[in-house]
């Protein structure tokens, strides 16, 4: 995920900010936490340049959601595997979508084939605070961990809807309840009551993490995506 000055305050404190697209691409990470997941037919790994980036989400067949940071170089996705460099559908994507400038930390990336299987439905409002919600990712589960094989989940609490993404557009601020977003869970998708409500953008590692909320730029995705 995006964590401004990542080394320097890793160094130091030992949490994170948010990542720099480019330190994303060479240092995924994954939730800290949490358990692994057996079937996931809609997550889909986000490649760059031939290697694993992001996570992210399927909401049509020619549709992946992801986080505006992780969109860079050659990309292509790896859809309905829970490994993200084994099994599923692979298709390339060819073109990117952001909005506004970089105000919202929320991308799509349009694939060149289509992929059919169970897309994911997208909320209309945000979670209400003190909900528990459920969120997904890929990389590695400590600050010095290998990055791991298989996509991992974990529980989470909503603590404010008012919280930032790493671009400063409105995100979901939750607390750990099992386990904690990090660097590399860019892009992967956080769950209430069975929808969508936000894609991962930065976290602290520690006690908070930030999801760019998927009411705020519902508008924009239903307009680009037709979803």
């Amino acid at each position: 995920m995006r964590i401004r000055n990542l080394l320097a305050v890793v160094a130091s404190a030992l949490v994170g900010a948010a990542l720099t697209p480019s330190t994303a691409a060479a240092a995924p990470q994954q939730i800290i936490g949490g358990d692994t997941v057996s079937s996931a037919p809609w997550a889909a790994a986000v490649y760059s340049d031939g290697s694993f980036r992001c996570s992210g989400s399927i909401i049509a067949s020619r549709w992946v959601l992801t986080a505006e940071h992780c969109i860079g170089g050659s990309m292509s996705v790896r859809v309905g595997s829970v490994h993200h460099a084994t099994g599923g559908q692979v298709s390339a994507v060819s073109a990117t979508y952001s909005q506004d400038g970089y105000l919202y930390d929320i991308g799509l990336l349009y694939l060149s084939t289509p992929i059919s299987t169970t897309y994911v439905t997208l909320a209309t409002s945000d979670p209400p605070v003190g909900s528990t919600n459920t969120i997904y990712g890929w990389g590695r589960s400590c600050l010095n961990c290998d990055v791991s094989a298989q996509l991992k989940t974990a529980s989470v609490q909503v603590v404010s809807v008012r919280g930032r993404d790493a671009y400063e557009g409105p995100a979901i601020r939750s607390s750990p309840a099992t386990g904690i977003a990090w660097q590399g869970d860019s892009g992967g998708p956080q769950f209430y009551a069975g929808q969508q409500v936000g894609v991962c953008s930065n976290s602290n590692g520690s006690t908070s993490q930030n999801y760019a909320s998927i009411a705020a730029s519902r508008a924009w995705i239903a307009a680009v995506a037709g979803v």
